[in-house]
């Protein structure tokens, strides 16, 4: 049997990105499918997911649509559960905005395939490869890994990323119902629970390319709480109890 992949795409308020980030990961040569979970975006992403489905993919495509906006992590966590229940064995995260380039996710499937239990598509790992962010933002992400390196010791170049694939084995060891964070602060914690469990973590290099459609949803609490909130996840992993 063919490996089951799926990537997870949560949105809001990408109606201007969806149909063409869709198309583009169907195109690719390897088969992946696509999970959008929605925050009940006001824009109608949901609607244009819906007739996408109805008209052309309605079996490489599903849309979950979720009542409240809370949190980037959140949206993942429901995909992550949805991904098991149906059986998959790789499990990716994406972006809806093209920052993440989908051809790049068979780099990240082909790591996995050869023996990793997380891939990460990696900003830092050989040098700065980010196209188009402002100076602030490109400063902000890369001294963050650094500081995360630095509380928690994760041997890693680039521990925001959201690009990344799980390995379903992954994904059903971690206590997915007792991850705190729930903005970007969550991909730092998914990694560091991954690493604290000892799954084999690689990094690939990819090139980030900032949006040119839509909006960004970073925020100043989101910045916060991934501050404060690595602090408090390395202190519970110091008492055993993350």
């Amino acid at each position: 049997m063919p490996d089951k992949k799926l990537v997870i795409i949560p949105t809001y308020n990408e109606i201007e990105n969806i149909n063409d980030i869709i198309s583009n990961v169907f195109s690719l040569e390897e088969k992946f499918d696509v999970l959008i979970v929605d925050d009940s975006s006001p824009d109608g992403t949901g609607s244009v997911v819906e007739e996408l489905i109805n008209n052309f993919y309605a079996d490489r495509l599903f849309l979950e649509v979720r009542a409240n906006k809370d949190g980037l992590g959140r949206a993942y966590i429901h995909g992550f559960k949805w991904a098991l229940k149906n059986g998959y064995d790789y499990i990716f995260e994406m972006d809806a905005d093209f920052s993440h380039n989908p051809k790049d996710l068979i780099q990240l499937y082909w790591a996995c395939k050869n023996g990793a239990d997380l891939s990460i598509g990696s900003r830092y790992c050989q040098g700065v490869n980010v196209v188009n962010w402002p100076m602030n933002r490109v400063l902000l992400s890369f001294f963050a890994s650094k500081y995360v390196r630095l509380i928690t010791g994760l041997p890693i170049n680039d521990s925001t990323a959201g690009f990344v694939c799980f390995t379903s084995k992954v994904l059903k060891e971690l206590p997915l119902d007792k991850v705190k964070l729930v903005g970007y602060g969550f991909q730092i914690e998914m990694k560091f629970r991954a690493y604290c469990k000892k799954f084999k973590i690689v990094e690939i290099p990819i090139i980030f390319t900032d949006r040119t459609k839509g909006h960004s949803k970073m925020s100043g609490a989101i910045i916060s709480e991934a501050v404060f909130g690595v602090i408090k996840m390395k202190f519970m992993s110091l008492l055993g109890r993350l």
